[in-house]
C-alpha cells in the first residue's frame, strides 16, 4: 500500500517535517558572516540542522561574539583562504559529511567555481537553477518563483531543466503532481513571442511523456495562472489555469521583478536555494531578511532529505533487479 504523502503548504510544517527526520548537516563556506551564523544559530536550535563551520577561526570566533554564539557546539575547520574554504566546504558536501552547502563570506562566483569543481564538487550534468518558494498570506498552497537569480535569459533546452529542478522541490514538498505554468503576457501562442511558443512547446511535450511528474499549461499570464477567478473571466478551463505551483518565469528581469514584489508587498515568508547540483546551495541575499536565510536552511535540509530517500530507493531497486 502507497503512503499518504502530506502536502506541505507553510515553513512551519517544513520545520515539523524536518525535525522528525535524521537531522541534515550544512557546510557554511567562509563562515565569518554575522547574518549568516545567527541564521545556521536559530536553525539549529529549531532542531532543524546541525553545522560545519569552515572559515578563518580567529574571523568566526570574532563573529560569534559580536552575536553571542557559543561555537563549541558546532565543528569548526580552520582554512584562512577564500577559495580553498570554498573548495573543502563543497568537498564535506561530496564526500558525504555534510548534506548541502551554504554561502557565508564569499563572493557567489568563488562559491559556483567550488560548487562545479569537477573532482571535488556537486556537478550532476544538469542546469543548475534558483529556486524560491513563496508562503504568500491568502494562498492555502506554496508559490514556487524560477529563476529568479542565476539564469538569465534562458532557451528552451534551459527552460526544460528549469522546470525540472523546480518539479523536484514542489516533489520534496509533497506535491506529487505540481500544476506548472510558463508565464507570458498573453495567454495565446504567437510567433513574434518566443516566451509564447516556448511555453506551447513545454505544454505539448508534457503531454507526450516528454516532461514528466507535473502538468504543464501554457501559456498563462500571470493573472490566469494564479487566480480562478481571473482565468474563468477570461474563459480559461484547463488544468493549471488558476492553480499553479510553479511560476516558470521567462527570463531573469521579469522573475526578479516578481521575487522582490513578492518580497516587500505581500508580508510573505519565503527561502531559496540553488538546485540542479548533486546536494542544495544555499545562496542568499544581504538583502535577504534573517527568517528568509533560515527557511532557505530549512527548506534545503527537506530537498536534501528527499535526494537522500530517492538515491535509497534507486539503491533498493538497482540491488533487487
Amino acid at each position: 500500500m502507497t503512503e499518504k504523502v502530506r502536502v506541505i503548504k507553510r515553513f512551519d510544517q517544513i520545520f515539523a517535517k524536518i525535525q522528525n527526520n535524521n537531522t541534515k548537516k550544512v557546510a557554511v563556506a567562509v563562515a565569518q558572516d554575522e547574518e549568516v551564523l545567527e541564521a545556521v544559530r536559530d536553525a539549529k536550535t529549531a532542531g532543524a540542522v546541525d553545522a560545519i563551520l569552515v572559515g578563518d577561526k580567529q574571523k568566526i570566533q570574532a563573529a560569534a561574539e559580536k552575536i553571542g554564539l557559543d561555537i563549541t557546539g558546532f565543528e569548526l575547520i580552520h582554512q584562512p583562504n577564500l577559495e580553498r574554504a570554498a573548495l573543502e566546504t563543497v568537498e564535506l558536501v561530496s564526500t558525504g559529511r555534510a548534506d548541502m552547502v551554504m554561502k557565508g563570506l564569499i563572493d557567489t562566483a568563488s562559491l559556483l567555481k567550488a560548487v562545479l569543481n569537477k573532482e571535488k564538487g556537486l556537478r550532476t550534468g544538469q542546469l543548475i537553477s534558483h529556486v524560491a518558494v513563496f508562503e504568500v498570506p491568502g494562498f492555502n498552497r506554496f508559490l514556487l518563483i524560477t529563476d529568479a537569480a542565476f539564469n538569465m535569459y534562458p532557451d528552451l533546452k534551459a527552460k526544460i531543466d528549469i522546470l525540472k529542478n523546480a518539479v523536484a522541490v514542489a516533489h520534496a514538498l509533497g506535491v506529487r503532481n505540481p500544476k506548472v505554468a510558463p508565464i507570458c503576457a498573453v495567454e495565446v501562442v504567437n510567433p513574434d513571442s518566443p516566451a509564447t511558443t516556448d511555453a506551447a512547446i513545454l505544454s505539448k511535450m508534457n503531454d507526450r511523456g516528454q516532461i514528466t511528474g507535473c502538468v504543464v499549461d501554457g501559456p498563462l499570464a500571470l493573472d490566469t495562472a494564479i487566480s480562478e477567478r481571473a482565468a474563468s473571466h477570461k474563459g480559461l478551463s484547463g488544468p493549471v489555469a488558476g492553480k499553479a505551483d510553479i511560476f516558470l518565469l521567462p527570463n531573469f528581469e521579469v522573475a526578479n521583478v516578481m521575487y522582490k514584489t513578492l518580497t516587500y508587498t505581500s508580508k510573505a515568508k519565503y527561502g531559496g536555494i540553488l538546485v540542479g547540483t548533486a546536494a542544495p546551495v544555499i545562496i542568499t541575499s544581504r538583502a535577504d531578511s534573517h527568517k528568509a536565510k533560515v527557511n532557505s536552511i530549512v527548506l534545503a535540509a527537506l530537498v536534501a532529505n528527499q535526494n537522500g530517500q530517492l538515491l535509497s530507493q534507486n539503491t533498493e531497486k538497482h540491488l533487487g533487479d
